[in-house]
């Protein structure tokens, strides 16, 4: 019976986690033990339990008669995140690079591709001057399936279940921001999965390491980028169109 109730609640944990980074379920949002027992049609127990779980990532926080809220992530709390993912993505990317097979480095030509055009249609967005969210969701989800083709092949569950709890990282707004001073930050991170990319054809795990760690570095860098022209625009309304 514990074993049932702690399989159901890894997978309430699980899909919780996901429709959160995803930004289906935006910060400050109340989860209500009540709604979610119903949603999986599981008693409350598996319930709790999946939300301790989330709380130990960080994910979420239980507030006293309020239940338990999507937690939004402090700034010095994304860089941790990106720095320990930094750490964890590079060596999945090393160990993956001698176990790639043909297979795997089709696929992975196959998501660098969806990448880059996600990025092309982002930078082409912010030079038609509009802001579309679901294209932002659709660019962060292809850069997620280019590393989870390394994951794949490298074959490392802890270390692969570490660095993608560590992608709670976009959950800081539910927002996105575009423009010409962006467009330079979207472009290296295309050209840095393709040089990945190479370095794993070329059988370089030192190398693919190293160009690895410095994307997610870089990822870091862009998300605050981000979230400094957003607070910008937003000190400063006049500039800021009304919604469409």
């Amino acid at each position: 019976m514990t074993d049932h109730l702690g399989t159901k609640a890894d997978d309430i944990a699980l899909a919780l986690e996901e429709a959160i980074v995803s930004g289906e379920i935006p910060p400050g949002s109340v989860l209500r033990q009540e709604h979610l027992s119903e949603q999986f049609a599981v008693s409350r127990t598996p319930v709790r339990e999946a939300l301790r779980r989330l709380a130990a990532l960080g994910l979420v926080s239980f507030e006293p008669n309020r239940g338990v809220r999507v937690r939004m992530l402090a700034r010095d709390e994304l860089r941790e995140a990106f720095l320990a993912r930094a750490e964890l993505e590079s060596l999945a990317t090393a160990i993956a690079t001698p176990k790639m097979t043909t297979a795997d480095l089709d696929a992975l030509v196959d998501a660098e591709q969806r990448f880059s055009h996600a990025t092309q249609e982002l930078v082409a967005m912010s030079h038609a001057g509009r802001q579309d969210l679901q294209l932002a969701r659709e660019w962060l989800l292809a850069n997620h399936a280019f590393h989870n083709v390394i994951y794949a092949a490298a074959q490392v569950p802890l270390i692969e279940r570490m660095a993608k709890a560590a992608r709670r990282t976009f959950l800081v707004k539910p927002v996105w921001a575009t423009g010409a001073d962006l467009d330079e930050l979207y472009r290296k991170n295309d050209r840095q999965h393709r040089a990945i990319r190479e370095a794993i054809s070329a059988r370089s795990p030192e190398g693919a390491r190293v160009l690895a760690r410095e994307h997610v570095l870089s990822s870091g860098r862009l998300r605050e980028a981000i979230l400094d022209k957003v607070a910008k625009q937003t000190r400063e309304p006049a500039l800021v169109g009304e919604p469409g």
